[in-house]
């Protein structure tokens, strides 16, 4: 695997460098499908979810994301009897007489989908990719909330943030949300689960649950995340590829690291080198358990060798039960 190492293809001779650079050129032409593809995929995802959404839908959904509670309405006179903890201080000084806040029982929920598309989420062993698997559960929770009535959103992110959908109703929407979840390419390469949480809070003025889809293959994101979950509700879904944990036992094996480009040789033979994958694949999954479970945030693990809907179903029956 060096640069001076030469490929044949067709008959013709090219340099190692030449050809991969072919095949990135290659893979770019192919990874832009038409409209066409774009709405077949769209609703192939929609018709596999459609039974997960209508169970979750009839299952009350919407009790296990309930509102935040009264949201603010309007501002009237003071009539006798009224509950003098909700004057206007502010409004009866300016006008000489006493006004009260008028609250409403809030029904309407926002959730926001944060979907990791960094270049780790391309990798995928078991049919398909982390980002296809998180694009799926998307689409779930997309149609669940928008079929509840409520709001969906959708901050796509890598090292930068690469897309923001503020947060709408209609199935409009949800369809958009699984369009850009499927196809939208990526400008950066790394994860920053740190910069997504930061961008919520600036842009979240409301209470909101928040989703955020990624295979936490990151490091130093808690106060960020912390500060999200003061506000918000947030629920960690990990993707879970077996690569990241288990290297297969088949020789030497060239290597490059999809968010840094860095290239290494890695003896997957050595019990000690899958050991040592092992072992750093369990020390980050404490680390992260740790780290939620400080700031009160929920972790479902999403393994993408089995079904993406079933441990979501799972959870959110606890969380149910939890809130009874």
């Amino acid at each position: 695997m060096t640069p001076s190492r030469v490929t044949t293809v067709g008959g013709s001779r090219r340099t190692a460098g030449e050809a991969e650079r072919s095949a990135r050129e290659a893979e770019r032409s192919a990874g832009e499908p038409s409209t066409a593809e774009i709405l077949r995929a769209v609703r192939r995802v929609q018709l596999r979810t459609r039974k997960a959404v209508t169970d979750m839908v009839s299952g009350g959904f919407a009790s296990v994301f309930r509102g935040s509670g009264m949201e603010f309405e309007e501002v009237r006179e003071y009539v006798p009897g009224d509950d003098v903890r909700t004057i206007d201080w502010n409004v009866t000084a300016r006008t000489g007489r006493p006004y009260i806040k008028k609250f409403v029982e809030e029904r309407e929920q926002t959730i926001v989908l944060a979907l990791d598309v960094s270049a780790s989420t391309r990798l995928g062993s078991a049919g398909r990719s982390v980002r296809q698997a998180a694009a799926e559960l998307a689409a779930i929770l997309a149609f669940s909330a928008v079929g509840s009535g409520d709001k969906a959103g959708l901050v796509m992110f890598s090292d930068e943030i690469e897309l923001e959908l503020p947060p709408r109703t209609g199935n409009r929407q949800a369809f958009r949300i699984i369009r850009e979840a499927l196809y939208r390419p990526a400008r950066g390469t790394g994860t920053s689960v740190a910069g997504a949480c930061e961008q919520l809070s600036r842009v979240l003025k409301r209470h909101a649950y928040v989703f955020v889809l990624s295979d936490f293959l990151d490091d130093d994101f808690e106060r960020p995340l912390g500060q999200l979950a003061g506000r918000h509700d947030v629920v960690a879904l990990r993707l879970v590829e077996p690569l990241h944990a288990e290297l297969p036992n088949v020789g030497l094996l060239p290597w490059r690291d999809p968010e840094s480009g860095e290239r290494v040789l890695v003896d997957t033979g050595s019990r000690r080198v899958r050991a040592h994958v092992a072992a750093r694949a369990e020390e980050r999954t404490l680390r992260l358990k740790r780290t939620l479970r400080r700031h009160g945030v929920d972790l479902v693990d999403i393994p993408l060798g089995d079904s993406v809907i079933d441990p979501l179903v799972a959870y959110l029956h606890a969380r149910e039960r939890r809130l009874r």
